[in-house]
């Protein structure tokens, strides 16, 4: 599976977003303490720019006895205000049958190798990139000679 990198570690803080363009698709990455998800930023409810709402928690239990809970780790769409899990893409109002396309993230030691190859010189590398694989998208490994 194709993965691009997408940010560094250090460009998504714990509890930030950022919203990029992989292969053809805008896709929103999430940093949840240390932990990258990837959401399509495209609500199903109405298509709504999903990756720009707020992120939020639950607020649940009876009267009298609430909890909020999952602080940071829900998605609610700026239009309509339809919730999504960002670690798993699932709705909160209907999670058997509607969710948003959630893709692997993954974070890696190195260099970022793109499809052009130029003159380099030896580099010294101290962060961490942060790579999404987007199925069915071209291999961009086999253009640089990467694996």
């Amino acid at each position: 599976m194709p993965k691009y990198a997408v940010a560094t570690v250090d460009e998504i803080p714990a509890g930030q977003r950022k919203v990029v363009e992989v292969a053809g698709r805008v896709v929103g990455i999430f940093n949840l303490e240390g932990e990258f998800f990837a959401l399509r930023n495209t609500c199903p409810h109405q298509g709504g720019p999903l990756c720009s709402g707020r992120v939020t928690g639950f607020l649940h239990g009876q009267p009298g006895a609430l909890v909020y809970s999952r602080q940071g780790e829900i998605l609610r769409c700026p239009w309509h205000g339809w919730e999504f899990d960002i670690r798993t893409g699932q709705s909160w109002h209907n999670p058997a049958r509607v969710r948003v396309r959630a893709y692997e993230v993954s974070v890696n030691e190195g260099p970022v190798e793109g499809p052009y190859k130029a003159e380099s010189f030896e580099v010294e590398v101290r962060q961490q990139v942060v790579y999404v694989d987007i199925p069915g998208a071209p291999d961009m490994s086999e253009a640089t000679g990467s694996g």
